[in-house]
């Protein structure tokens, strides 16, 4: 199985720019899937809730997703990727896994980080988890990977690849993925954006530095901070299920739940 990740920098409020971008990279792509950036279709930085709705669309009926399901079926692959998703009244921060036969899956980040907390709404459970080219892709955006649970609930739902679009600001994710993988044993593929934006005097730049990860923690492909293009890895998703750790040890098998009730406890704030 080969996969792709795609690192550029999406133009800011333009949509129909970047499902062209988005576009071109799929069907030049040698790769069954291809993984590109959150928010990929309208640029990350929005402080206005109406600015942000002028850039949202629904999917998968939406104009990218439309556009990218004619490439998916004429090219045979699939891609993820992020946009600002429109339903109803509602607006969220999402990731859609788009395949030669439609929609496999449509997940709203969980997560919310710093501005994105004053525009976008906060979803509830969604749809995070399909297979794609072969394998059991899981979904999850950007500021997910602060919370391992993320990454550890769908592994254990059988997720052999995290698919994980992104538009890091903070420089220690990319290492924080590789863990995720040795944790998991799961393979993860970090497609980050590149670049800066400013919007009302706030300036965020962005770390690039987009990965492919193997579930002994190797990165199979690393981009630097400010390079665009398509980077592709092989993979066999096989290595993904095999969790033992030892001939004695097996990651999942060795959990200790019955010592962790207290996950599910509200911790105590200091006073």
């Amino acid at each position: 199985m080969k996969i792709g990740l795609f690192q550029f920098a999406p133009v800011r409020g333009r949509p129909d720019t970047n499902a062209a971008t988005l576009e071109s990279a799929l069907r030049s792509a040698d790769c069954d899937l291809l993984v590109a950036p959150e928010l990929a279709t309208s640029g990350y930085l929005y402080l206005d809730r109406a600015e942000l709705a002028s850039v949202s669309e629904s999917v998968p009926d939406g104009p990218t997703s439309a556009r990218l399901l004619r490439a998916c079926r004429e090219t045979g692959r699939s891609i993820v990727f992020g946009l600002v998703e429109r339903d109803g009244e509602k607006i969220y921060n999402s990731a859609a896994l788009l395949t030669p036969t439609g929609c496999s899956a449509l997940y709203r980040k969980a997560h919310l980080f710093d501005t994105e907390t004053l525009v976008f709404d906060r979803a509830g459970a969604s749809n995070d988890l399909a297979v794609a080219a072969g394998a059991k892709i899981g979904l999850m955006i950007c500021f997910d990977w602060r919370f391992p649970e993320v990454a550890r609930l769908l592994a254990l739902r059988g997720a052999e690849l995290l698919a994980h679009p992104s538009n890091l600001v903070l420089p220690y994710c990319q290492d924080a993925m590789v863990t995720r993988a040795l944790e998991n044993r799961v393979f993860a593929v970090t497609a980050n954006r590149f670049g800066t934006e400013t919007v009302q005097g706030t300036t965020i730049t962005f770390t690039g530095r987009s990965q492919i990860v193997s579930p002994r923690g190797e990165r199979l492909v690393a981009m630097g901070v400010d390079e665009e293009g398509v980077r592709i890895a092989t993979i066999d998703p096989a290595e993904a299920r095999d969790k033992r750790g030892t001939g004695r040890n097996d990651l999942f098998a060795d959990r200790r739940v019955d010592l962790w009730a207290g996950l599910l406890t509200p911790p105590e704030r200091p006073r």
